[in-house]
């Protein structure tokens, strides 16, 4: 037989009692607990946003090392191997030694030095280069006794403009009248980059072009500063000229750019060393 339980009067009651007293220790519990773990949930949350934070720092810090590391590292491969440097000739050393650097001579002076120094056999043209105090300065000069320089100069006409299309351009100098203008504009990405796209500062658009293309051909030219960088560079003619001719085409070319543009000159001859001269 199994057991059997037996029940006293009361017991009813009691029994009542404990589970209400259960219920009720269990919901405490049950408080005790969500108040014990809200704080832990909320303390992961600012927990996580602290290791968020550390974490940004430390790959900031990673990041500062990384670039100081590779700064070092390009500071310790030292300069850049720099190509290979022209060699000058033994002769251009023994003309260099005539020329004093740090001072300026007059165009006679100079020209006296460059029947000294010049180094190739044949008949040398003679360069002026002006430093000016900007960029943008352009004029027409017409020097004394020309450049020594056979130039080509063209007019413009539509048998021309049908070469250059096709891509022939034989001359140095390109002269046209107004009304050619328009047609030429088809040529000009061809006649632009060169330099040879008539213009007004350039004087190079008249109304008279076989005067102007005689001119030319008699000494007549146009300069300008290079488009990058405040300086003019000229021919002023053949060292067969002799001093006095070309001391007359210096002073004409300075007088052209005007000595308020210059800030200085420099004159040799096509293999000469520079010489700085008075302006």
């Amino acid at each position: 037989m199994g057991k059997i339980r037996l029940k006293t009067i009361g017991d009813d009651e009691m029994e009542k009692k404990e589970k209400i007293d259960a219920e009720v220790k269990k919901e405490q519990k049950k408080a005790r607990q969500e108040a014990t773990e809200a704080p832990k949930e909320e303390e992961t949350e600012e927990k996580s946003e602290e290791q968020i934070a550390g974490e940004k720092a430390k790959e900031k810090k990673e990041a500062e090392a990384e670039a100081e590391t590779k700064a070092k590292t390009k500071k310790n491969k030292g300069p850049k191997k720099l190509g290979k440097q022209k060699v000058r000739s033994q002769k251009y050393q023994e003309a260099l030694v005539l020329i004093d650097k740090n001072k300026l001579y007059s165009a006679s002076d100079a020209l006296e030095i460059l029947e000294k120094t010049h180094l190739a056999k044949f008949d040398e043209t003679v360069e002026l280069h002006i430093n000016t105090t900007a960029s943008g300065i352009s004029g027409a000069l017409t020097l004394p006794h020309g450049t020594g320089k056979q130039i080509k100069v063209a007019i413009a006409d539509d048998a021309l403009i049908a070469e250059i299309e096709k891509g022939k351009v034989t001359f140095d100098v390109l002269i046209a009248e107004p009304s050619m203008m328009p047609k030429l504009a088809r040529v000009a990405k061809v006649l632009g980059p060169r330099g040879l796209m008539p213009n007004p500062k350039s004087g190079t658009i008249t109304d008279k072009p076989e005067e102007l293309a005689k001119k030319y051909q008699s000494g007549h030219a146009t300069f300008k500063t290079e488009a990058k960088s405040p300086i003019i560079h000229l021919s002023v003619g053949k060292l067969s000229f002799g001093k006095e001719k070309l001391a007359e085409n210096i002073k004409s070319a300075i007088s052209s750019v005007k000595k308020a543009n210059i800030t200085n000159a420099t004159l040799k001859s096509t293999m000469s060393p520079a010489i700085k001269i008075q302006v």
